[in-house]
This record gives C-alpha cells, structure tokens and sequence, in this order.
C-alpha cells in the first residue's frame, strides 16, 4: 500500500501569512507574545488578525480588553476588532469560568470555522496562537492551512526548553518552517538597583536554537509591565516596547524569507 497523500491546504481568502505561535508547555507567556506581535504588527501598518485557538484556555479577550459577542452577516462571522488588530476567539462564545470539555472531532470543527468561516478580511499577517503542547488543534492546523510558519515560545528553564525541543520538532517532522524561538521571562532588571538577575536561568533559549539550528528571535524581560498590560486588556505593544519591538521585526523578516512575498516591514513611530 503507498504512502498517503496529504491533505490539500486550501489558502484562506485575504491571508498573505498565516503565523503560529507555540509552545511545549503552558505557563511560558505564548499568549502574551501572541497578542503583542500583533499589535506590534498592526502600529507597524499591517493588516493583522490574531485567531485565539487554544479553545481550552482562551486569555486573548482578556489581554486584548475585548468582551462581546460576534455576530454573522450571511454564514461568516464577523470578527470583533480592537487595537486595529481583528480578533476571533472561543472566549467570546464561551464566555466566564465554564470549561469546553471537547474531543478531537468538535476541535476540527472549531478551528476550521475560525480559519474559513470568520470574514477576515485583507490580512498581511494572521496571528494564531496556538494551545500548549503537540496536540489535536496543532494537527488540525498543521493538516489543512498553508502556514507560512511558527513562532515556538519558551522561558530559559530546563523543563521549559526539554518541551520547546519537542515542539520545534514537531513542526519540523510536518514540515512547517520555524521562524525562529523566543525567550520570554529571560530575566528581571532590579527596580531599585538595576541589578540584572536570571530568574529562570537565562541563554537556554539561544543555545537551543543554536543546537537545533533554528533562528532564535530574541530575548524578552520579565516586567511586571507585560503582566499588568495584559490583565488590563491594555498590553505592552500598545507604546514603546523595544524587545517586542525588536523581535517583530526579526519574526517579520523570517516570514517575508518563507513566503517569498515584499511587505510592509516595521517601524514603531514614536
């Protein structure tokens, strides 16, 4: 018997770029990345959707300071909208504390309604931020949307890097390019003393890069700053934010490189 075709990946109308940001384990800021390259992204000049697909645990409505129910116009949902980012989310369907107790087939079925029947619109760049791990909705993405690439997330700790590897490979075994990886919680400047210290260990993230030999995207501080923005609904990349400043471009730049196509690049007016 011969192998198996793989399923067709059908482009998603409007989308030049479709982005995924992972992780091996939860816990390691994926989402609070996420949400900051694309607001970065949008202050940049583009056109940005950030899709919500860790249905499990959805914290895009509550760090883009977004509540509401979408509505539909014909069979496609209309995206609520905030920053001047477009944002689709599970959160808004499943609102407050209950949990979506779901197996793989009712998860197909949701992130392909995401992709396909949101009306996104012209979009240079579709965010998608992924559940922790390697599992059904990874899949379900991998199988059927043409990414232009991944974004792995990790904190500079052992057991956080032991996962990210995992991750990394995941997307290498189905052939997804990986952008790159970044380091999140890579360490505290002191406020009192400006003492830099290494909460989490700290250069994990690069040497694993370097070991896998994927591009690694940077480095971002542990800042109360991040956590604050993000409870608020008000996150970081709405004003200066050098780091993520810094590692949108990089990440900007990957996927311009894999998708072969010219695009606005970022440049954060003051």
């Amino acid at each position: 018997m011969g192998p198996q075709a793989e399923p067709q990946k059908l482009p998603i109308a409007g989308v030049k770029n479709l982005i995924a940001v992972g992780s091996g384990k939860g816990g390691v800021g994926k989402t609070t990345v996420s949400v900051n390259l694309a607001i970065t992204l949008a202050r940049a000049g583009n056109k940005v959707g950030l899709m919500d697909a860790d249905v499990y645990g959805p914290n895009v409505p509550l760090m883009m300071g977004v509540r509401a129910t979408p509505h539909a116009i014909g069979e496609r949902i209309q995206p609520l909208e905030k920053y001047g980012v477009k944002v689709m989310s599970m959160g808004f369907l499943n609102p407050g504390d209950k949990p979506l107790v779901w197996r793989g087939p009712m998860l197909h079925s949701v992130i392909q309604q995401f992709l396909r029947g949101v009306d996104w619109g012209e979009l240079d760049y579709l965010i998608i931020d992924l559940p922790p791990g390697t599992g059904d909705v990874q899949l379900t993405l991998i199988q059927t949307a043409p990414l232009t690439g991944a974004v792995v997330v990790t904190t500079p700790s052992d057991v956080s890097l032991e996962d990210a590897r995992k991750a990394i490979h995941m997307f290498q075994q189905v052939r997804v390019p990986i952008l790159g990886l970044v380091e999140n919680m890579s360490y505290l400047l002191c406020p009192h003393c400006n003492e830099r210290i290494d909460v989490f260990s700290h250069g994990g993230g690069r040497k694993t890069a370097e070991a896998m030999n994927v591009f690694f995207l940077g480095e971002l501080p542990l800042d109360p700053a991040v956590r604050i923005g993000g409870d608020s609904g008000q996150p970081v990349g709405l004003k200066d934010a050098p780091a993520f400043e810094a590692i949108t471009r990089q990440m900007e730049r990957r996927a311009l490189e894999e998708s072969g196509k010219k695009g606005p690049t970022v440049q954060i007016e003051d």
